[in-house]
C-alpha cells in the first residue's frame, strides 16, 4: 500500500493513521481492555465492529507501525497483537479524547469513569500507564513497586457498573 499523504501537517499525518473511528477503538480496546486476540477485539467491543473491518484496521495499524502481530505461544492457530511504542505514546491523546467526550457528549457514567480518573491522574498516571503497557506489550521490565493503572481503571469501571445495576428498580417477576 503506497503512502499517499495529503500534506506534511502533523495533525493531518496523525489523522491519516488513526483518524477513522475503528482504528482508535481498536487501540482503545487493546490499551484499556487488554484485548490482544482477534476474537477478543471482535466480541469485546461495545460498538460491534464487523470482522472484515477489524481485520482491515488491524492490518492498517500494523502497516502504520502502531501494532505488531506474532504467533501466540499458548495457541498454535492464534496470533497475539501488541501495541508498539508509538501506539503506547497515544495514551495522553486517548485521555484527552475521553476527557473531551465526557464533558461535551452524552457519555454514560460507567463508560466515563476511566476518562475521569485519567483526567484527574494527569501526566503522572499516564506515564505509569504507558510503563505498564510497555511491560504488557513490549516485554519491558516492570519498575519496582509500579502501580497497575489498568487494574485501578478496571476496578473503578466495574464499581460503576455495579452501582448502576443496584440503582435499577428490580423487574417484576
Amino acid at each position: 500500500m503506497a503512502d499517499m499523504q495529503r500534506s506534511g501537517c502533523p495533525i493531518n499525518l496523525t489523522v491519516e493513521v488513526i483518524g477513522d473511528k475503528w482504528s482508535l477503538l481498536v487501540l482503545r480496546d487493546m490499551m484499556f481492555g487488554n484485548r490482544r486476540h482477534f476474537r477478543e477485539l471482535l466480541t469485546g467491543s461495545e460498538e460491534g465492529i464487523a470482522s472484515n473491518i477489524l481485520a482491515d484496521r488491524l492490518q492498517r495499524l500494523t502497516d502504520a507501525g502502531l501494532v505488531t502481530r506474532a504467533p501466540d505461544p499458548t495457541h498454535k492457530q492464534k496470533v497475539v497483537y501488541s501495541l508498539t511504542e508509538p501506539a503506547i505514546q497515544l495514551v495522553p491523546v486517548m485521555a484527552a479524547l475521553g476527557s473531551w467526550g465526557r464533558r461535551h457528549r452524552p457519555a454514560s457514567r460507567e463508560l466515563s469513569i476511566r476518562a475521569e480518573l485519567l483526567e484527574r491522574g494527569g501526566s503522572e498516571m499516564w506515564d505509569a500507564f504507558m510503563d505498564e503497557l510497555r511491560v504488557q506489550h513490549l516485554d519491558a521490565t516492570p519498575k519496582p513497586g509500579a502501580r497497575s493503572v489498568l487494574d485501578e481503571l478496571t476496578a473503578a469501571y466495574l464499581a460503576e457498573v455495579e452501582a448502576a445495576r443496584s440503582a435499577e428498580p428490580s423487574a417484576p417477576h
